[in-house]
């Protein structure tokens, strides 16, 4: 699985989105742009198993278990 964040202007600033879901506004590009690096750096890091929650592009929010060792492959553009 990949990962990739985009970085765009969202909302009167700049924001990170993934699978169309976009982060909080930040007041220019490289805040945005280095908000979507660490994000997208925590995303690679092996940790415990644990229960996630998540909302789909339809609205539906899906509740799973998340396999430390299981990280998806990561990328920003922008």
């Amino acid at each position: 699985m990949k990962v990739i964040y985009k970085v765009v202007q969202h909302d009167g600033g700049w924001a990170y989105q993934a699978d169309g879901t976009y982060s909080e506004t930040f007041a220019s590009h490289d805040l945005a742009l280095a908000a979507a690096r660490k994000v997208a750096r925590e995303q690679t890091a092996p940790g415990s198993d644990t229960g996630i929650s998540y909302e789909d592009t339809n609205g539906v929010w899906h509740e799973e278990l998340a396999h430390g060792g299981a990280r998806p492959e990561t990328s920003v553009e922008g």
